[in-house]
């Protein structure tokens, strides 16, 4: 072999060589691409479900306050009264009051004219009956919502009405009858009995002005506070008596106390919506 021939070889050699290595480098090139893409893609896919996971989160309960208008789902209680069957007898009555371990267990009535009709007129149908009803009048709200609402009811006609609401004037039951009870279509009112106490014929719904503040503070405090000799008063009361404070007063007579009435006094402590 000359030396021309030599030389042509390792030429070529060296040709052969240089594209091999060209080869590699493309090769090379190709790879480092497709790791840059695939790293580059993993970044924003990962950047974009992070971003979606921030903006989506739920912000937390305290970063925003929550609205007076919403409210958790009232639970339900069971009404044993029959209210459509009774106004189907009687449109006039409204609600029904319920004294444990009393006979208190009455509808109540409201005549939408004259507030002497149930004085000796049966709830039940209206007929005329020396006992009457359990009723208010129509100075008062039929909702319960008054500062004061007053009920009456007879005492004397055998154990009916409202005579065995004497039974507080025993400082033993009092004691153990703490609440008493007004249903509503609606609604279960829990009223604590603050007192029970003799006092005097007047009409407490004219004599006082309740949407005066200072004439309902004086009446809230004489009813936790009564000066008669005949009473009977809790301290410990569930909620204190405030402005807002809604008291009914359940009214009878005393036998053979013409110009006295007898007063049992509850506050609202617990209103319960109804099945």
């Amino acid at each position: 072999m000359n030396e021309n021939e030599l030389n042509n070889n390792e030429l070529n050699d060296q040709n052969n060589q240089n594209e091999d290595n060209r080869k590699k480098r493309k090769i090379k090139l190709i790879l480092i691409f497709i790791i840059v893409f695939v790293l580059v893609f993993c970044a924003v896919y990962f950047g974009i479900q992070l971003y979606n996971s921030h903006i989506t989160k739920p912000l937390p309960a305290t970063t925003a306050p929550v609205s007076v208008s919403q409210t958790v789902e009232e639970s339900k209680v069971e009404n044993p009264i029959d209210f459509e069957a009774l106004k189907a007898q009687n449109e006039d009555i409204y609600a029904w009051i319920k004294v444990d371990d009393t006979n208190v267990d009455y509808p109540i009535v409201q005549n939408p004219t004259d507030d002497e009709f149930y004085l000796k007129h049966t709830a039940e149908d209206k007929s005329w009956s020396a006992s009457g009803a359990v009723y208010t009048e129509l100075v008062n709200n039929k909702n319960f919502r008054d500062a004061v609402t007053l009920i009456y009811g007879h005492n004397g006609y055998g154990d009916t009405m409202f005579t065995t609401l004497h039974r507080f004037s025993d400082e033993d039951f009092f004691n153990s009858h703490p609440y008493f009870y007004i249903y509503t279509q609606d609604r279960k009112l829990t009223y604590q009995v603050v007192s029970a106490f003799k006092y005097d014929d007047r009409h407490i719904m004219n004599s006082f002005n309740f949407a005066n503040l200072e004439e309902l503070e004086e009446f809230q405090n004489y009813v936790q506070n009564p000066t008669s000799s005949l009473k009977n008063v809790r301290t410990d009361l569930d909620k204190p008596i405030n402005s807002s404070s809604k008291l009914v007063i359940l009214s009878t007579c005393i036998t053979n106390q013409k110009s006295s009435r007898y007063l049992i006094c509850g506050v609202l402590t617990n209103d319960e919506k109804t099945n």
